[in-house]
């Protein structure tokens, strides 16, 4: 059995720019499985960069806060409750337009990895 606890979770900066928490990932916890989950935070006023995972689907479950999701050329509000389907490829970011941090569980799947996540130069996300 396996139990992470968020409040002692390793948190960082990720490459776009959010404050992760890899709770599940096969590649470091002994799991034979296909998907990642992380959590992560925004605060108030700031958002994600651009980025988009190659091969990758993602489902963005708000946990808490509101925001403004972009993907591809569709923008939406979310809020506490939502789900969001994110699928392979597509350019993505996310706003936080509410005034406490915008939390989001992350499920990643097939499982995030740094070599298969892209980050957007000004000229690509356009």
């Amino acid at each position: 059995m396996l139990i992470k606890d968020i409040e002692k979770c390793y948190r960082f900066a990720a490459a776009d720019n959010t404050f992760l928490c890899e709770l599940i990932h096969p590649g470091r916890d002994e799991f034979a499985l296909p998907y990642s989950i992380a959590h992560a935070v925004i605060k108030p006023d700031r958002e994600s960069l651009s980025h988009r995972l190659k091969e990758s689907s993602e489902i963005y479950y708000i946990l808490d806060g509101k925001g403004v999701i972009y993907v591809g050329e569709e923008a939406a509000e979310v809020k506490k409750g939502q789900a969001i389907y994110i699928p392979p490829g597509v350019w993505q970011h996310i706003r936080n337009v509410g005034n406490t941090d915008l939390e989001i569980l992350c499920i990643v799947n097939p499982y995030w990895t740094a070599e298969a996540e892209e980050v957007a130069s000004e000229d690509d996300a356009d």
